[in-house]
């Protein structure tokens, strides 16, 4: 049961990415009338090469990375959750097989040093983006690409084991647990890719508008409903996008069903109608609008329909820790001080 919950939270994330729409505002309260935008990667094929990559995604040549000096003293050694290595120079030949690490590598300047990210890595635009699977990684896929170091969510199919045979240095960086927790993960890749300038700025620049976002928000416990599917599996306050409510000041009716604090408990609609949420977020990967929530037999009286007060959101904004988040947090921000100025 761990392992499903475990994976189910790193699917949403990770889906989340490759069906976000990000010509479109990234955020919206107004309902879904088109189906999400979906990644055209494909999946790795059964000899193990690589798929004929993006133009964008070709391999780069020696030459034409590393052009800017980067910052750090080298060497370093890093510690990750598949234990510590040791990089001797800074990287220019880096795989991310992490989108959310795909967006902090560009955050904090260090774009030019990545050759290839993961079918889910669909932002930003100029990302490198492959085939490369990160659900179902294949080693022979990702060494075509000669990395001098490969960023993971987690490991699958012994890729820890495997590349680090092979002298590959692996750096395996969760999903960050809550806002803070995310400034960490940002400064970790700072230091493993010498970009540690960068990074600071990055980082101070993302945590002034993460401050500003959040100070926007009534400060009042709104009672809040995230949900997930029409499965009513929903976020609690145990995971990222919880973690976020909670520091909007909301309260999160998901926290009370949440008893193994897995993060994604699943809802019944009874405890939905009871808990009588004042704010509901779907987001664009659900399929379904806000109108067709509305219509779901005895929800007429939930205050958040009453009020019309569902919003859409753009899953991968929604879901990832990045430069982006400010954007998910001022619409939250938004529609709670909109409950707020009525009440």
């Amino acid at each position: 049961m761990k392992r499903f919950l475990l994976l189910m939270g790193v699917t949403l994330a990770m889906i989340a990415v490759a069906c976000g729409s990000d010509e479109s505002d990234p955020v919206t309260s107004d309902p879904v009338t088109s189906d999400p935008v979906t990644s055209d990667a494909v999946t790795d094929n059964d000899a193990g090469e690589p798929a004929e990559p993006e133009e964008s995604a070709e391999p780069v040549e020696e030459d034409a990375v590393g052009e800017d000096p980067v910052e750090g003293d080298f060497p370093v050694t890093i510690e990750s959750s598949a234990g510590s290595f040791t990089l001797e120079q800074a990287p220019q030949r880096i795989v991310s097989l992490n989108a959310e690490a795909t967006e902090m590598l560009f955050a904090i300047g260090a774009g030019e040093q990545v050759v290839a990210v993961d079918s889910f890595s669909s932002y930003p635009p100029e990302a490198p983006l492959t085939d490369l699977s990160a659900f179902d990684p294949n080693i022979e896929a990702i060494t075509a690409y000669e990395p001098d170091l490969v960023i993971l969510v987690f490991d699958a199919n012994d890729l820890v084991a495997g590349l680090t045979e092979l002298g590959i240095p692996v750096l395996v960086s969760p999903a960050p647990q809550d806002i803070e927790s995310g400034y960490d993960v940002m400064a970790q890749l700072g230091v493993a890719t010498g970009r540690v300038d960068g990074t600071a700025e990055a980082i101070a620049t993302l945590r002034s508008e993460i401050d500003a976002a959040l100070a926007a928000a009534p400060g009042s416990a709104v009672r809040i409903y995230h949900e997930l599917d029409d499965t009513y599996f929903s976020a609690s306050s145990f995971g990222f996008v919880g973690a976020v409510y909670a520091a909007l000041g909301a309260t999160n009716i998901a926290d009370a069903a949440d008893v193994d604090q897995t993060g994604f408990p699943q809802l019944t609609e009874e405890y939905i109608v009871e808990a009588d949420p004042e704010l509901m977020v779907i987001t664009d990967l659900v399929g379904y609008t806000p109108e067709d929530v509305a219509a779901r037999p005895g929800w007429g009286e939930i205050s958040a329909v009453v009020s019309d007060r569902i919003v859409v959101v753009n899953a991968d904004v929604a879901s990832r820790f990045g430069p982006r988040l400010p954007e998910f947090i001022s619409t939250v921000a938004e529609a709670l001080a909109s409950i707020e100025s009525v009440s």
